[in-house]
């Protein structure tokens, strides 16, 4: 048990000595490149002893342009709640003119069944118009395809 003791203690010393080593070994080194650091000698045009120009004209550029997509996205947030808010208007006016139309139909002595049929025909109507939207947009297509 006592041999067991010895080499666990053999081995956490080991252990600290490696930390040890490797903390001194960085702090060596962080102390050599502050020293070259500081001896380095700097030059006004560059050619003297090394260029000393700093790479910061990309990094100002690419933030810019990270500040134009922000303010673009901030537009396009901002007309897109107007688009909403024009629609939600738009909305509450057509409601506003149907209901003005049912009034009126009422007060001309229209029957429920006349304005049934109405908006049956209305709606029959949309099929049509996205019916003939569609062979439409297939002509133009097979002309475009054979024409080319």
């Amino acid at each position: 048990m006592r041999v067991d003791q010895l080499k666990y203690d053999n081995v956490h010393l080991q252990a600290a000595l490696r930390n040890f080593m490797n903390r001194d070994y960085m702090r060596r080194q962080q102390e050599e490149e502050r020293e070259a650091l500081l001896s380095y000698k700097f030059s006004y045009d560059g050619a003297a002893d090394g260029d000393t120009s700093i790479l910061i004209d990309h990094s100002l550029q690419q933030h810019t342009s990270l500040q134009n997509v922000n303010r673009g996205v901030d537009d396009m947030l901002l007309s897109g709640s107007n688009v909403l808010q024009n629609l939600r208007d738009q909305r509450s006016t057509l409601k506003g003119a149907h209901r003005r139309l049912f009034d009126i139909a009422n007060t001309l002595g229209l029957s429920n069944s006349t304005m049934r049929f109405i908006e049956r025909r209305a709606y029959q109507d949309k099929f049509v118009l996205l019916g003939g939207m569609f062979i439409t947009l297939v002509v133009m297509a097979l002309v475009v395809v054979y024409l080319t």
